[in-house]
This record gives C-alpha cells, sequence and structure tokens, in this order.
C-alpha cells in the first residue's frame, strides 16, 4: 500500500534548486495541481532571485466547512510557527487563490540540515494550512481536554465540495469520512479494503493504530453527519498524538479519503488488467482448437484410406 506524501515534490524541487543556483537564477512563473484539487502559483523573479511568491488555492470548501476569512481555523498561526521570519502572509492574497506568502530564502537557516527541514516544511504548505484544525483539535486530546469555543461536530473541508467530520472528547477524537462514489463496484471494494483495516487492527503489529469502522451510517450520537454516504469512522485516542505521532496523524487523517480512493481505483485497475488477460488467453485457446480443427478437415477431406481385411493385415 502506497503512503502519500506530505510534501509537494515538485514544490520542494524548485526550492531546493534556486537554493543551489546561487544568485543565479531565471524568471519561474508556472502552476501545478495536486490531489484533491490544491493548486500552487509559483513566481521567481530575476530582479531578486531569493525570493519566491506562492500562492495556494485550496478545495473549493464546502457550506458546513468551518473557515475564518476564507482559510481553516488557526491556519495563519501555524503558518508564523511553521516558517517564522522567512514566510511573510500577503494581504489580500492573488485573486482565485485563498493563500499568498512571500518567502525570503535568504533567511533560511546556514546549516544544511535545518535548511533541507525548512524547505521541505515550506513544500508541505497544504498540511500546514489544511491540517491546523485538526491539529489543535488532537493537541488538546493529548493533554486530555476539549478546545474551547468548539462546536461538538466539526466540518472540515479536504476535498472540493465535501467534508469530513471531527467530534472532539476529552479522551478520544471521532472522526467520520462520508464517501460517495458514484460507481458500484468502487463501493464493494472501499468496503472491502476498508474491512481489511478493521481485521489488520487485530494483529499484534497494529493493535495500537486508530481504529477504523466502516459502516452504511453514522454514530448515532453524531447527528448533522449525512446519512446519504458510506461512512467510515475513525476514533484516535491520546496515545496516537503523543510527541512526534501528532504530525504523522494529522497527515493521515487529512488524506485518509484520498488514500481510500488511489487503492480502490489501483484495485479496479488491477482487475481489469487481470481479465484482460485471462480473456487474451480464452481467445489464444481458440485460436489454437480452431487451428487443430481446420487440419483434421484437411486431413478428412484430402487424405486417402486403404480397407483392410484379414487376408492383406499380414497374419
Amino acid at each position: 500500500m502506497i503512503l502519500l506524501q506530505s510534501p509537494s515534490r515538485f514544490l520542494l524541487q524548485i526550492l531546493q534548486d534556486r537554493v543551489l543556483s546561487g544568485d543565479k537564477g531565471v524568471d519561474i512563473d508556472c502552476h501545478t495541481v495536486e490531489f484533491d484539487d490544491v493548486r500552487y502559483h509559483i513566481q521567481f523573479s530575476m530582479r531578486n532571485p531569493k525570493v519566491m511568491v506562492l500562492s495556494v488555492a485550496l478545495p473549493l470548501p464546502p457550506p458546513e466547512a468551518m473557515l475564518y476569512d476564507g482559510l481553516p481555523l488557526g491556519a495563519i498561526e501555524a503558518i508564523k510557527a511553521a516558517y517564522g521570519p522567512v514566510v511573510q502572509i500577503l494581504d489580500p492574497p492573488k485573486d482565485g487563490f485563498d493563500l499568498t506568502m512571500k518567502i525570503n530564502l535568504t533567511k533560511l537557516p546556514p546549516d544544511e540540515e535545518q535548511r533541507n527541514s525548512v524547505l521541505t516544511q515550506i513544500a508541505s504548505v497544504r498540511e500546514v494550512v489544511l491540517g491546523a484544525p485538526l491539529k489543535l483539535l488532537l493537541k488538546h486530546l493529548a493533554s486530555k481536554t476539549v478546545a474551547p469555543n468548539v462546536d461538538k461536530l466539526v466540518a472540515l473541508v479536504h476535498r472540493p465540495n465535501e467534508s469530513f467530520f471531527v467530534a472532539p472528547q476529552a479522551d478520544k477524537v471521532t472522526v467520520v469520512y462520508p464517501m460517495r462514489f458514484q460507481d458500484s463496484i468502487d463501493i464493494v471494494l472501499a468496503t472491502s479494503f476498508l474491512q481489511e483495516f478493521v481485521e489488520a487492527r487485530r494483529t499484534s503489529a497494529l493493535n495500537n493504530a486508530p481504529s477504523c469502522l466502516w459502516s452504511p451510517v453514522p454514530p448515532l450520537e453524531l447527528k448533522g453527519v449525512p446519512s446519504d454516504a458510506l461512512n467510515a469512522n475513525a476514533v484516535v485516542f491520546p496515545r496516537h498524538v503523543e510527541g512526534k505521532k501528532l504530525d504523522k496523524t494529522v497527515w493521515s487523517l487529512l488524506t485518509f479519503h484520498a488514500y481510500v480512493s488511489y487503492h480502490v481505483k489501483c484495485s479496479e485497475g488491477f482487475m481489469h488488467t487481470r481479465m484482460r488477460r485471462r480473456v487474451e488467453t480464452l481467445i489464444q485457446a481458440l485460436d489454437r482448437a480452431k487451428s487443430d480443427a481446420e487440419k483434421l478437415k484437411k486431413l478428412v477431406n484430402g487424405g486417402s484410406f486403404k480397407r483392410l481385411s484379414l487376408k492383406n493385415d499380414g497374419n
């Protein structure tokens, strides 16, 4: 199974190349798109080759999603905490984008390891912004408290016009992913795939992983979750967000829907490949049978036979 990586490889490569290029550089003005319709606009100018302007467009939020000034709860604070003086937020953002940042590469740490860590963090701006409200809720879970002024059910955007729902409690956080598949085959594959999570958790190596349940309706206590979709419910406990586990848990929860969708499509593609190979094998068998039949027919029609009697058989 593949695990999606947090840093944008394209964005990270551009940052690393610009750092290594010294004061030389060329104008860059390019766009790139990642899964779930997260778009980037990257700009460098030869007049100031060590300053990058990065604009980010997030997935189109549904009406129930919790946003503040067009960004998820705590996103501005998370950006400042993650990047410090390296990044300056430009207000207002560029047209068509939710966030525009001015990144000064001259303010990167001189140590190579620390510098690469900051560059990787910049390339992970998607996680920093979209994961900010989830990280805030899970930080309180680590201390077995509930974040103040937060609803019992919080809707967070993660796909265009789609939310997942978080129900924070002092001893656990329940996360519900309404999953809608247009193809009935995808529904069957997703159900089977998620059932494997339930079975895998029974092994000794994974019994500490967040629990995942697959059900056609959300839990009864979570009123407000759509009931017209299949729902995957994950339960996170304090042990899952201790120390360095927090960032990994946030990213895993944030990309869970994409993770499932990816493997459903891979499974469907694999099944189609196996079916095509099976059909090709059957066609080859039919062709061989047809060839053998034609040879037998020619032998019957064009050959001569001699009737042997008891007198002519040599006995």
